[in-house]
């Protein structure tokens, strides 16, 4: 009996399947030969298929319809597949640096705790979105915090309720610059303390911390070099695909597989990059390099460039600290997308793109082109 043609391409799947049940029982993911020769074979498996698609798919030479649709097609997959080697070669590292936040927390010793101010950055977000970051910034363990809601949208209801939780309020006349200028606004006027903060902490409206977020990231500042701490970004509610497929009880946030895989990796390289809101940052680096960078809406990719660029480091810690909103549907989420993919494209075209002259290492350029990708 001789199997059909789609028949002999679904048994040629039964061993990638196999491979796929038994490989997550005997691999560590996290050591550093068994990943990269996984991705080795990953690659290798990549080329086999590029070379069959070149030799024996592509339709002959010339001014024809097949011609031109067969290699757009194929220009297209050769492409992603340079980012799909790129993503490979990343994903062959694996940082974890929770062991290290416990072994050096309170590094500090005997003089005072760093003084921390968490800002809140806002614009149109509503009273029940606010209040529930508000209370859990003020149920922070770190004691030396002030927490500081910055808003651009001018609100004297927000400003009357910041009062009555105690908590510091600030608005400016304008809304230069967005996210970006409201923080530097901020920046700006903590600056002209008598004592500047130690460190400051960034979260978006609608992100709740968890009692440890400062105490566990400044723990990774016991290393001078280091200039901002990422934390990942967990959500409340399912996002679009969750939620339209129906499978947010059984299925991870379309996010994950970046916050939970790719970021530890990129760690591994020293090039984990801010992600804007969750991150905890150090004063003196932030006023080293003049505040947040305009030249792009994506203000916290840049930074973390900036920050390189500036002799500073970005690290990365994979614990659970803060609980946000995902885009809630469609149009939220394409919205987002567009704007990381506008931002990425105002990066590579910026004076820290990665053809352009200036301090950065050739793994940070490397990182800008594989987000490009």
């Amino acid at each position: 009996m001789y199997l059909s043609e789609a028949g002999s391409s679904v048994l040629h799947l039964l061993p990638v399947l196999g491979a796929a049940l038994i490989l997550p029982g005997l691999v560590n993911p996290r050591s550093g030969v068994q990943r990269t020769a996984l991705f080795v074979i990953a690659m290798a498996l990549s080329l086999r298929y590029l070379w069959w698609r070149a030799t024996e798919t592509i339709a002959p030479l010339g001014l024809t319809v097949d011609w031109a649709a067969s290699w757009s097609l194929f220009a297209m997959e050769f492409l992603a597949m340079i980012g799909s080697f790129s993503a490979f070669i990343i994903m062959m590292r694996y940082r974890d640096r929770g062991e290290e936040a416990t072994r050096n927390a309170g590094w500090w010793g005997s003089r005072a705790e760093p003084h921390v101010v968490l800002m809140i950055a806002t614009y149109n977000e509503e009273l029940e979105v606010l209040e529930r970051t508000i209370i859990g910034a003020k149920a922070l363990r770190h004691k030396s915090k002030e927490i500081l809601v910055l808003d651009d949208g001018r609100r004297d209801w927000l400003q009357d309720f910041c009062a009555a939780q105690g908590v510091g309020y600030m608005r400016r006349p304008d809304n230069l610059d967005a996210k970006a200028g409201n923080i530097n606004h901020a920046l700006a006027r903590l600056s002209e303390r008598t004592v500047p903060p130690d460190f400051v902490a960034v979260l978006d409206a609608d992100f709740v911390p968890h009692r440890g977020f400062i105490s566990r990231s400044l723990a990774l500042f016991h290393d001078p070099s280091v200039g901002l701490v990422q934390t990942p970004q967990h959500f409340f509610n399912a996002d679009p695909i969750q939620h339209n497929l129906g499978i947010s009880e059984t299925y991870p946030d379309e996010q994950r597989f970046f916050f939970d895989h790719m970021q530890p990796s990129r760690d591994g390289w020293g090039i984990a990059f801010c992600c804007g809101t969750s991150s905890v940052i150090r004063f003196s680096a932030l006023k080293d390099i003049g505040g947040f960078p305009r030249e792009s809406v994506t203000e916290d990719f840049m930074l973390t460039l900036a920050l390189q660029n500036g002799g500073w480091r970005t690290v990365y810690l994979n614990e659970a600290l803060t609980e946000g909103l995902a885009p809630e549907g469609l149009k939220e989420y394409v919205t987002q997308r567009a704007r990381w993919c506008l931002g990425l494209m105002q990066i590579a075209r910026s004076s820290l793109g990665p053809l352009r002259r200036n301090g950065l290492r050739l793994r940070d350029r490397w990182s800008v082109l594989d987000s490009v990708f």
